[in-house]
């Protein structure tokens, strides 16, 4: 039996004229989310705020985390228009603050970072004062894959760590940790981009654990820290061992304040890419 999800987790059903209207704007563009397909507590409220979270380069990603919605199957082909749609999306969304988001494409050769790369100039064509961050996959650190995101320089580079580093193969079998400190180093050696990164909590981590890995990020140069509550998508995925208590959420921002963060969002609905404009 699921454990029974804190009150504090729950959100209202919420359905406006805003939260319609960016599900127009969304399906004309033929454009995905990750609101949608992460099935993010969140969704709602964001849409209200006429925002959303793009998720470019298909539905299926290539590698199947143990705690994500997503589907894990064969990738589909790029659609060449979407770095064009997702411009105009933004245009019509009036946002002065865009993340982009993907799934993992381990199929292609630079794992979808020229993709990123067009995503960021079609939006600057249209909307050049809005500030871009891209949230990406680890392009299994590869370099040149790494220096096509720097010229492309979004405001904010994300790359999420999502789980400490003794459980981390236990949730991302397909991932590496050290990669991933990596791909946020390297990004931070090599541009003036500012770096960022996010952690899911209630895997089975402990309070040292967490704190090992803030310092991990803090060390790798990383600016921005996020962390949020795990919430189980379905009966499939694996299981929350913790619901942590708002006076651990409390802990933890004194543990990130303490590693040297000066700009994090830590409480039990936070998500990578929840109010993000409100941390640069």
């Amino acid at each position: 039996m699921r454990t029974r999800l804190p009150q504090y987790l729950k959100r209202p059903i919420i359905d406006t004229d805003n939260t319609r209207e960016v599900r127009r704007i969304l399906k004309a563009n033929c454009l995905n989310t990750v609101c949608e397909n992460a099935r993010c507590p969140n969704k709602n409220e964001c849409y209200t705020k006429h925002t959303a979270t793009f998720l470019i380069m298909g539905n299926n990603c290539t590698r199947n985390c143990k705690y994500c919605n997503i589907n894990c199957d064969k990738p589909e082909p790029l659609d060449e228009k979407e770095p064009q749609n997702i411009a105009q999306a933004v245009k019509a969304l009036g946002l002065k603050y865009a993340v982009i988001t993907s799934v993992t494409r381990d199929d292609l050769p630079d794992g979808g970072a020229l993709h990123f790369a067009n995503c960021i100039e079609q939006i600057r064509k249209i909307c050049p004062q809005t500030k871009i961050e891209i949230l990406t996959p680890d392009f299994k650190n590869n370099q040149k894959a790494l220096d096509i995101i720097i010229k492309a320089h979004p405001d904010v580079f994300n790359h999420n760590i999502e789980a400490v580093k003794d459980i981390f193969k236990i949730v991302r079998p397909q991932g590496n940790y050290e990669n991933s400190i990596s791909v946020l180093s390297y990004i931070k050696k090599h541009s003036d981009i500012k770096t960022k990164s996010g952690l899911i909590i209630g895997l089975g981590e402990t309070f040292e654990q967490i704190r090992e890995t803030m310092h991990d990020l803090y060390d790798a140069g990383c600016d921005i820290l996020t962390i949020g509550q795990y919430i189980q998508p379905s009966k499939k995925h694996f299981e929350v061992a913790k619901y942590y208590s708002l006076e651990e959420y409390d802990i933890l921002k004194q543990m990130a304040k303490e590693a040297g963060f000066k700009n994090y969002q830590i409480g039990p609905l936070v998500r990578s890419s929840y109010n993000a404009s409100n941390l640069i």
